[in-house]
């Protein structure tokens, strides 16, 4: 590791990245890359999570290898896979040719050159720029027999392959994993890991990040618009906006030539900012004005 001598360093850093954090979250980075242990993420979905491992990527110049999980991930589909198609053309080339050695054959199918790497196995293997980033996202999203192999993965950083045996990582990639927590994810895995748990931030954090990701936005429409989402994260909503949805909204706002927010400019804007039907139809007619003033009442010096 490290280009990053201090946990100062690391807000610089991925500061330099657009990435805004805490003290908290730069300090389990600074120990992360310190220690060479593996960051386990937790937080609502576009808090942040994801990002991080983005902007360290790019902060240090590493490679960013993402594994995204979904229900029904396996080991195999996680590590690699053989290029069937290819193989069995070559199977009909060889039986076109005639004679063909079968021990050679067979040991030639089962090469690199058929060889599809998927991105555990990409992570083990030497990079010119040091070890790459390795991202599991979404971990809650797989099952128990995926997080027991990952486990045993994480523990030697090495992988089997039947066929061509076992690669060690000749250095340990940076490992971020992240959970919406749509599960618990079992003790053990989280044990091999350093913990942090993202939350939304506050309102002054939430201003620094829109800054840095919309500099254009105007300051009185930036302060309204985090004023709002965060007043909107206190009502009774099936899914909280996070922060991606901050900036996407203010995004949609800039191109909308919006100065000012408005109950109107709400209601013709909620997509951006609420997924779900049930909660945006809980803001229809007085709701989002009583929203609104509340938001930017909070806003007025006492």
């Amino acid at each position: 590791m490290t280009q990053a001598p201090s946990i100062d360093a690391v807000q610089q850093m991925l500061g330099e990245q657009g990435y805004v954090c805490g003290r908290a979250l730069a300090t389990v980075v600074f120990l992360s890359l310190r220690l060479g242990r593996p960051l386990f993420l937790e937080g609502e979905a576009g808090v942040g999570k994801t990002e991080i491992a983005k902007a360290i990527a790019a902060a240090l110049g590493r490679r960013l290898i993402r594994l995204q999980c979904y229900e029904g991930l396996d080991a195999a589909s996680a590590v690699y896979d053989w290029n069937f198609p290819a193989q069995m053309v070559a199977i009909r080339t060889a039986e076109a040719a005639g004679g063909a050695d079968r021990g050679a054959l067979q040991t030639e199918l089962f090469s690199d050159d058929f060889l599809i790497e998927r991105p555990l196995l990409q992570a083990m293997r030497p990079d010119p720029a040091g070890a790459p980033v390795l991202l599991i996202d979404e971990l809650d999203r797989t099952d128990e027999p995926f997080e027991a192999f990952l486990l045993e993965a994480l523990s030697d950083f090495q992988v089997t392959i039947p066929e061509l045996g076992t690669i060690k990582a000749p250095e340990p990639p940076i490992v971020i994993l992240t959970s919406n927590r749509t599960r618990e994810v079992h003790d053990a895995l989280k044990r091999r890991c350093l913990y942090h748990w993202v939350d939304y931030p506050d309102f002054d954090r939430e201003m620094e990040i829109l800054h840095a990701r919309a500099p254009e936005a105007a300051e009185t429409l930036s302060r309204q618009v985090v004023a709002f989402v965060q007043t909107l994260r206190t009502e009774d909503l099936f899914k909280k906006p996070g922060v991606a949805e901050t900036i996407d909204w203010a995004k949609c706002l800039l191109a909308l030539d919006v100065i000012d927010l408005s109950p109107e400019v709400i209601a013709d804007t909620l997509g951006a900012i609420l997924k779900y039907q049930d909660d945006i139809q809980k803001l229809q007619g007085s709701e989002a004005k009583r929203i609104l003033d509340q938001a930017k009442a909070s806003l007025e010096p006492a």
